[in-house]
């Protein structure tokens, strides 16, 4: 049963240079739970600039941001055109950095999956239920 402290604030869908791919896609789903507030802040605005960066990689489809402010989370749901163009962003060298930075400093979840079309909100609903179900990365 969803609760308030499940509501979410998102940013806006954020086209990538493969928006206009028809699939399948690969979509990733990720949450991070920082040990303290405060460093929700510092992380959501690294999560946002990751977001701007993500969505000119090529194979890129499309990228959003979220902040689950009572559950004290921050992550994102990301599509791409194949492993390969997901992999180039968790590449990035400013990802790298974000990662080596805050990795320590909370819990990460995440979890990625094939679909053969792309719904956002279909998108959050079977991401958050998997990591619920304890499938997926935990670092």
């Amino acid at each position: 049963m969803r609760s308030i402290l499940d509501v979410r604030a998102r940013t806006t869908w954020k086209r990538g240079p493969a928006a206009d791919s028809v699939g399948p896609f690969l979509i990733s789903y990720t949450e991070f739970t920082p040990h303290t507030m405060r460093d929700l802040p510092a992380i959501y605005f690294a999560a946002e600039r990751l977001r701007d960066e993500c969505s000119e990689l090529d194979g890129a489809v499309g990228v959003t941001t979220y902040l689950q402010l009572l559950r004290r989370r921050a992550g994102s749901v990301s599509a791409w055109e194949d492993e390969a163009a997901l992999r180039r962003f968790v590449a990035l060298p400013f990802h790298v950095e974000i990662m080596r930075k805050y990795r320590s400093r909370g819990s990460l979840r995440a979890i990625d999956w094939q679909a053969e079309r792309f719904d956002l909100k279909a998108a959050f609903a079977e991401g958050q239920q998997a990591l619920d179900e304890g499938r997926g990365r935990q670092r």
